[in-house]
């Protein structure tokens, strides 16, 4: 059994719903996290789910009650225990604003503050463990906690529930379009948590960095290179996390893919999820992003940038740029010769062009992730994270045209995209190997309006290539 198959049971199966709306629940309230996760989105595609699976309306609101009641629970007693470490801890050590916004309102509502605090959305992660940190008895908290749970339930619930049983009768989706659904929410899921939470434990004062830190300190054969990198600047753990994390999941998704007869059951699910979307505006887009991934739109997209390195003598960061590209090109050529994977469609200025890994996509993650963690490293350490996920709201749009236009697997997109994080890990390992100049004063705005207008023109006056 493939592991398409064996998710596609899982997304089917009623204890399985339960438990995820369970977990949903309990991210929601939990304290911080709730500010973190799309609680509300999830709950209701998961409630959905639920009700076309015709799964009892009572159990699917008793595991958002149970959900909905630990996480306050949780929160309310590491804050009536754990008050001076939770305040000296990420996120609220560089967000204290977060906790005087629940402060106020706790010091408003008083004791229904707890009850009513559920409901309103910028403080509902936060009053629970507000809560314990003023010392709210806790019998007073049980009920409250209870209470507005039970109300809460049913409310968040039921939209997404009556949804899931009527969506199949209208919207006529064909078999496996669920499932694919699923499967691109469970990406957005996790590329959220990775670029909120994930980004900042890897960074200096990160859980993960301090924590790798000590463990090196402890470790004689580890103590003296870590000395020797610390003292250059931050070391580069998230470099060498995401070299490692990329690494091994593409060689795995490799392997499925290779030993695999014929497409994945996923990529099935995929080609008709968008075979069943497809419109002429979609298809008219996907000609266009087929217009700047290819080789002479990625080409202009980046000759500002590199005129500019040159007339700057900043030789370092070009021939960083030059081996991104050319070294991920290589990789491409090589990987498709090698694989022999057929496409689902070739057009015709296709003609011998393979499909596995998508170039496009791979490419797209290298100069986008590169240009994003070079720009992001210039920022203070609050805004980084909204430079990557605006590199990743213009590699996904890149990623998903090769989809519309049939050219490709939903497979080889992830196999780009993990060989483009590959290439994006060597190249800032190799740039953070020692103390560099900043590559201030880079004009970013004009740069990227310059190559925006040399984009614009490839697509308005030259065919694909």
């Amino acid at each position: 059994m493939s592991l398409a198959d064996t998710l596609h049971q899982l997304s089917l199966s009623p204890p399985m719903l339960l438990l995820v709306i369970l977990l949903i629940s309990l991210a929601e309230s939990l304290a911080l996290v709730g500010l973190l996760v799309p609680g509300v989105v999830l709950i209701t595609a998961a409630a959905s789910l639920a009700g076309h699976e015709s799964v009892s309306l009572l159990w699917v609101v008793m595991a958002a009650f149970l959900g909905a009641v630990i996480g306050d629970g949780v929160s309310f007693r590491l804050g009536y225990h754990h008050r001076e470490q939770i305040t000296q801890r990420w996120p609220l050590s560089v967000h204290p604003e977060w906790l005087g916004r629940g402060a106020r309102f706790f010091e408003r509502y008083g004791l229904y503050s707890v009850f009513f605090g559920r409901f309103v959305g910028p403080v509902r992660p936060i009053i629970p463990l507000v809560a314990g940190m003023m010392r709210m008895p806790p019998r007073t908290f049980l009920w409250a906690n209870v209470g507005s749970a039970l109300l809460w339930a049913p409310a968040y619930v039921l939209p997404g529930y009556l949804l899931g049983r009527t969506w199949q009768e209208h919207l006529l989706l064909p078999p496996g379009v669920k499932t694919a659904l699923v499967m691109l929410a469970a990406c957005i899921v996790v590329l959220a948590v990775i670029f909120s939470w994930g980004r900042a434990q890897v960074g200096r004062q990160g859980r993960i960095y301090l924590a790798i830190a000590r463990l090196a300190r402890r470790i004689p054969f580890l103590r003296r290179p870590w000395l020797a990198m610390s003292q250059s600047g931050e070391v580069p753990i998230a470099s060498l996390l995401l070299l490692i994390i990329a690494l091994a999941s593409l060689s795995g998704w490799t392997l499925l893919v290779v030993y695999h007869d014929g497409p994945l059951n996923l990529d099935l699910y995929v080609q008709r999820l968008f075979a069943w979307i497809q419109v002429g505006w979609l298809i008219s887009a996907g000609a266009v992003f087929a217009k700047i991934g290819d080789k002479l739109g990625i080409a202009v997209l980046l000759l500002p940038w590199a005129l500019w390195m040159l007339r700057h003598k900043r030789l370092d960061a070009l021939l960083h740029w030059g081996a991104a590209v050319g070294g991920i090109a290589l990789l491409n050529t090589f990987g498709k010769a090698y694989f022999g994977r057929a496409r689902p469609d070739t057009p015709d200025y296709l003609t011998g062009s393979l499909s596995y890994p998508s170039a496009h996509t791979s490419t797209s993650v290298v100069v986008l992730g590169l240009l994003a963690a070079f720009i992001a490293s210039e920022l203070p350490r609050k805004k980084r994270v909204w430079v990557y996920w605006t590199a990743i709201a213009l590699a996904v749009p890149m990623a998903l045209s090769r989809l519309v236009i049939g050219v490709h697997w939903f497979s080889d997109l992830v196999g780009g995209a993990l060989l483009g994080l590959v290439v994006c890990a060597l190249v800032r390992l190799s740039w953070q190997s020692y103390p560099r100049p900043p590559l201030r004063p880079c004009p970013w705005w004009q740069l990227g309006l310059a190559s925006l207008l040399l984009v614009s023109a490839r697509i308005v006056f030259y065919p694909p290539v």
